[in-house]
């Protein structure tokens, strides 16, 4: 079982802190793949559309007669082949998302958290407390930290003032336990926490 130096605020060592086993599993690359791709394509809207043949207005007249002109037949000025017709095959609304085993998402997301363990990017803090919602504040601690690049601040319940404070910095985004999921983890270098959402995450995504 691996463990890593839990800190306060001011950067300081409280003790080591041994990790739940869920973060010492091995990082398979292609769980991290399917998980993102799956939750990219639920995100999508699927709103994307184009117009066939029945749904360009016009073109219920025949526009010449069938025979005698030396054209080839036609019974629609809005045929795909003509300007202004209907497309073919052209994208519809439609559903893009599906859903992936559970066991599998969860094993997704244990790669992800032991891949911040394995690129030491992981920040696990004995507490998390701000005076007030202030993106100074934040920003302060965050560079007291170490955390020089982008970060995923993971909270074990609701906590506005961090919210707050951490809504104006682009760098950060916060996200409560019940929210967390695979695409974050690995977009933001850094994983903030604390002793607490380490023991939910174990009791939640460890079974």
């Amino acid at each position: 079982m691996s463990s890593v130096s839990m800190v306060d605020m001011s950067n300081k060592k409280v003790k080591d802190l041994e990790l739940p086993a869920l973060f010492g599993t091995e990082v398979k690359g292609h769980l991290l793949h399917t998980a993102v791709v799956n939750q990219l394509a639920n995100r999508r809207a699927g709103t994307a559309a184009t117009k066939n043949k029945a749904l360009v207005s016009g073109g219920g007249k025949k526009p010449f007669k069938q025979k005698g002109t030396g054209r080839a037949r036609a019974g629609s000025s809005r045929s795909p082949l003509w300007r202004h017709g209907g497309t073919v095959f052209g994208p519809m609304p439609r559903d893009y998302s599906y859903s992936l085993p559970k066991k599998e998402k969860r094993a997704a997301l244990a790669a992800a958290f032991a891949s911040k363990v394995q690129d030491s990017r992981l920040v696990v803090l004995d507490k998390l407390e701000l005076s007030a919602p202030k993106s100074k504040e934040m920003a302060g601690l965050l560079k007291t930290l170490g955390v020089t690049e982008t970060a995923l601040v993971l909270l074990p319940g609701e906590n506005k003032n961090v919210a707050l404070a951490a809504r104006n910095i682009p760098s950060v985004k916060v996200v409560r336990m019940e929210n967390i999921n695979v695409y974050d983890l690995l977009k933001y270098r850094y994983l903030v926490t604390t002793q607490d959402a380490l023991t939910t995450i174990q009791e939640v995504y460890g079974k």
